[in-house]
């Protein structure tokens, strides 16, 4: 519960945050009348600051407050190739997230905003956080902003070249499903040759995105797997959406479900370390447990003469991370040899961008389909 004082009334309310960050002990409520420059001081200080003015202006006064934050000076570009500029950039970058996390906006039992101008935001909460409990609660703008995007991105889909032409080829990601927006590898799995369409394990599904392409190139039945809640949720509807759900069986699994397939597909997360919110949880595998664990399980579940495909990034070895050699010692002492590789270059934003801090590993970044047998 986030506890505070206004008008001298003692006030109470449920506190909601996705990455379970601890309520603010000092809450100030605060107006329209709230400059930028003293918001980010406040919020800098530890003090949250309860929204009471228009809804508009909150979320300008977010957008100001991040600007003035990357004022700050960034590290030059050919210093992000080394692991403690990527560990300065994220400590810089969790900071800032921190700070604008302090701009907070109060939600009756409903999940409505009784702000000017305020959206209605009723249908991306219950999306995100399930059906209200008639008890108010207050939720950091940001996150609610991000609820907003994540219900939009749900609405429309992303389209994916890989599933073929359009309109069927939109795959909707939930709220807390990472978005399949890196297009390259997908095609990867598109293109790379199959050693049977009879049978395929998709390990940490996801969205479902890499099941169903399998499925639309043919292969007449494919398992997927996933451990968390929404992303089973997500992939079995874009499964249904698709029509594909003859062809594809979700099922929860901590990496693989019973028995032995010709094909084993996993695209774990490609930095090693810890997620500071349930959403990173597809960008970081803490200790590379998800990677090990596929390599090691992959021969008591490759049926004879099988391939498992690893689709994995070399970012983590640009950035540090990860030795050069450390993933190739890892397949060697899995009993695995790799049989073919094909790799792609990032195309997203970011690798183009010289002013990114991460720009010097972004730039050699490849990404790459490793087809993996059995010795």
């Amino acid at each position: 519960m986030l506890a505070w004082e206004e008008g001298g009334t003692a006030r109470r309310a449920r506190w909601r945050s996705e990455a379970g960050v601890s309520p603010p002990r000092r809450v100030l409520a605060v107006d329209d009348t709230l400059t930028a420059d003293r918001a980010v001081r406040l919020a800098s200080e530890g003090t949250a600051l309860l929204w009471r003015g228009d809804f508009h202006n909150a979320r300008q006064l977010l957008q100001a407050m991040g600007r003035r934050l990357d004022r700050r000076p960034r590290q030059p570009a050919a210093a992000a190739t080394a692991a403690p500029a990527f560990h300065r950039h994220r400590m810089a970058q969790g900071q800032r997230v921190g700070i604008l996390g302090k701009v907070l906006i109060e939600l009756d039992g409903g999940y409505g905003v009784a702000l000017p101008r305020a959206p209605d935001l009723r249908e991306a909460c219950r999306e995100a956080w399930g059906p209200p409990d008639g008890e108010p609660s207050v939720a950091a703008l940001r996150e609610l902003l991000g609820l907003v995007g994540a219900h939009e991105w749900r609405k429309k889909g992303v389209e994916v070249p890989a599933l073929g032409a359009a309109p069927a080829n939109r795959i909707h990601p939930h709220y807390g499903v990472f978005s399949p927006v890196r297009g390259e590898y997908l095609q990867l799995v598109a293109e790379a040759p199959l050693p049977s369409r009879e049978l395929a394990f998709d390990i940490g599904t996801g969205t479902g995105v890499l099941a169903a392409i399998l499925a639309r190139r043919g292969v007449r039945q494919v398992v997927a797997t996933d451990q968390d809640p929404r992303a089973l949720a997500c992939a079995r509807e874009n499964i249904a959406r698709l029509g594909l759900a003859r062809q594809v069986t979700v099922l929860e699994a901590d990496l693989f479900p019973p028995g032995r397939a010709p094909l084993v597909v996993c695209n774990p997360p490609w930095l090693p370390g810890r997620a500071s919110a349930p959403i990173e949880r597809a960008i970081y595998d803490e200790d590379s447990r998800m990677l090990r664990g596929f390599l090691a399980g992959l021969r008591d579940h490759l049926a004879p003469g099988g391939e498992g495909w690893l689709i994995m990034s070399d970012f983590a070895e640009h950035l540090g991370l990860r030795a050069p050699d450390q993933l190739a010692g890892w397949i060697a002492d899995a009993g695995l040899r790799v049989v073919g590789r094909s790799q792609v270059r990032p195309r997203h934003p970011k690798a183009q961008d010289p002013g990114d801090p991460l720009h010097g590993a972004r730039v050699r970044e490849l990404t790459s389909l490793y087809r993996l047998m059995t010795d």
